[in-house]
């Protein structure tokens, strides 16, 4: 039986209500999300055996936090704890031509100052088959820097599938060291990558490019870089998102196994409601495609699409969607109507 483990921050959301500023708001909407949390979820929604690793404080918002896990039948036996307050982060939600806007408050929160050892990765990953981790957790930190190379190292020796979100935050990288520092140590053991050519070449410190994602002949070309830099990296992803406005979204797909070049067909999102934590739904319905030994790879990436593409419609960072909701979008049924 398939078990996936997701490591890195669960954060209190707070946004503004009705797409105010934050100049305007006189109160906050409270949740909660993080981008390895949001994949857990996402899976725990198609039936996956998930768990969470992360720290937490030792306080009552610590214990909000966990319960959230719990409640969205995410397994959580492994958290630890230590560290004085749980991360926040603070959403502007935008409109029409007003994009989003975030502001992170979450210097030396319990994940940031999370020790080396507080984890014992082989007793975690013992009954796992998948790992999964983002380039938000390095850029948190120094200590979660080491202590996600300590998990995708011990994953790797204990044979698990390695996947890895990108998730550039430029806002994040404060610590003193570059992406270029980090990741490519990180990437060499990940055997899935989820990202933009751009963003792969910048974090591992190459030559970057503007590929043209239209183009199926030089786009092989480009993923090999890729492949020739990362020794284990068996399927590479890249979401494709077209902003017309903060309110209309445009989603596409592209993956390469290292042999064929799979496109999914763009598909129209609006209004959006929503587009926080979209990337990560993308990223939960690979997962599920690839962890399946029934669905071919054309297949997890229509799953992975059109996970993106419902998310844009749910407000907080979950997407609360089911696989039958997927596969009615991925049968052409985008009508919206009531289901009675």
């Amino acid at each position: 039986m398939n078990k996936v483990v997701t490591f890195g921050e669960i954060m209190l959301r707070l946004s503004t209500e009705r797409h105010l500023r934050f100049s305007q708001a006189n109160k906050f909407a409270a949740s909660y999300g993080g981008g390895e949390f949001n994949v857990a979820v996402s899976l725990a929604n198609y039936g996956v055996s998930t768990e969470f690793v992360t720290r937490l404080p030792n306080n009552e918002i610590g214990a909000c936090a966990l319960k959230e896990m719990r409640k969205y039948n995410v397994e959580s036996k492994n958290v630890v704890y230590g560290g004085d307050r749980l991360g926040i982060y603070f959403l502007e939600t935008g409109a029409g031509t007003r994009g989003s806007n975030v502001v992170y408050d979450r210097a030396n929160s319990s994940m940031a100052t999370i020790e080396q050892g507080e984890i014992n990765w082989e007793d975690v990953l013992k009954d796992a088959t998948w790992f999964h981790w983002s380039g938000i957790t390095p850029a948190i930190s120094e200590s979660a820097a080491q202590e996600c190379l300590r998990a995708v190292k011990t994953a790797h020796t204990l044979g698990l599938t390695v996947s890895c979100d990108l998730n550039y935050r430029s806002k994040l990288w404060k610590y003193g060291k570059a992406p270029k520092d980090v990741m490519p140590e990180l990437l060499q053991y990940s055997t899935v990558i989820l990202g933009d050519l751009d963003t792969a070449f910048f974090m591992l410190g190459m030559d970057q490019v503007e590929p043209d994602y239209q183009d199926e002949k030089s786009l092989p070309k480009l993923y090999d870089k890729l492949f020739k830099t990362c020794p284990n990296l068996k399927t590479v992803a890249t979401t494709l998102r077209y902003s017309i406005s903060a309110s209309h979204q445009q989603i596409g797909g592209v993956l390469y196994d290292g042999n064929h070049l799979y496109t999914a067909d763009i598909k129209d999102v609006t209004p959006v409601v929503d587009r926080v934590g979209s990337g990560d739904a993308f990223m939960g319905g690979l997962i599920y495609g690839l962890i399946n030994d029934t669905i071919d790879k054309q297949k997890a990436l229509n799953i992975a699409v059109a996970a993106c593409c419902l998310k844009h419609t749910i407000s907080g960072d979950y997407n609360l969607i089911t696989l039958d909701e997927i596969e009615r979008l991925l049968s052409g049924d985008a009508s919206g109507k009531v289901s009675r």
